[in-house]
């Protein structure tokens, strides 16, 4: 089997051979860049398996070039941010942009190494289970594209989701009717939140809810007091 091959993008040398000499002693590939445009260069011509991601790069941050990833041409390569901006703020906003895991500097080898094998551990959102079930499934008047990762409000119009949120959502749409409690939302989703679940749970719940409208989202997503959330519309799939 091919050892899986990692992009570091991080423009202090130091932290990239730092980070390249772990990788490479437990089996992993190696490539880096120490900006955007390295970066882009390598994903053009090498085929990469994750990328560790700084924040604070020249030019432009960690957290618009997860962006552009994410809405570009390699949307479906695992990104874990590694900064040493670890308040709770800036890793949801990480996650959000689209990022698989955040790490906070100054961080232990074990857990970097941890992270990673977990991130790369993940299947492909192409190759989901709730995906294999139904590509399209609708719920009180909305719509979701599960292929496309598109949600469209009973009006028909398109509602713009981060990526968190969509993957809550579809998480939720997947039990229906049932508890599910925060601990349980962050295992199944893509998107975790180190160190602070509940919190970062209840944010993203918030703002979904938003993007819902105004008197139905309570409705389809239920607050269970000490246990969790419930979805509580019908779901149908096709």
């Amino acid at each position: 089997m091919t050892a899986p091959s990692i992009l570091v993008v991080d423009d202090d040398p130091g932290m990239r051979v730092l980070l390249s000499n772990l990788l490479r002693r437990s089996g992993f590939h190696v490539v880096t860049a120490a900006d955007r445009e390295e970066m882009v260069e390598m994903l053009e011509v090498r085929s990469i398996s994750l990328i560790l991601l700084d924040v604070m790069l020249p030019g432009r941050s960690g957290f618009d070039i997860c962006r552009e990833i994410r809405e570009g041409g390699w949307g479906d390569i695992p990104v874990i941010i590694i900064s040493a901006r670890g308040e709770e703020a800036d890793q949801v906003a990480g996650l959000e942009l689209g990022a698989d895991d955040y790490i906070a500097k100054p961080f232990g080898h074990s857990e970097v190494l941890a992270r990673v094998r977990a991130v790369l551990r993940r299947p492909p959102l192409a190759d989901s289970g709730r995906k294999a079930k139904a590509s399209v499934v609708r719920f009180a008047g909305w719509t979701m594209d599960l292929r496309r990762r598109e949600l469209f409000a009973p009006s028909g119009a398109a509602v713009t989701l981060s990526a968190a949120e969509y993957d809550l959502l579809a998480n939720l749409v997947d039990h229906p009717q049932q508890i599910i409690a925060r601990d349980r939302l962050l295992e199944l989703s893509r998107f975790r939140l180190p160190g602070s679940s509940d919190r970062s749970i209840d944010v993203l719940v918030s703002r979904l809810r938003g993007k819902l409208g105004d008197g139905s989202a309570p409705d389809l997503i239920r607050t269970v007091r000490g246990l969790g959330y419930m979805f509580a519309a019908e779901v149908e799939r096709s």
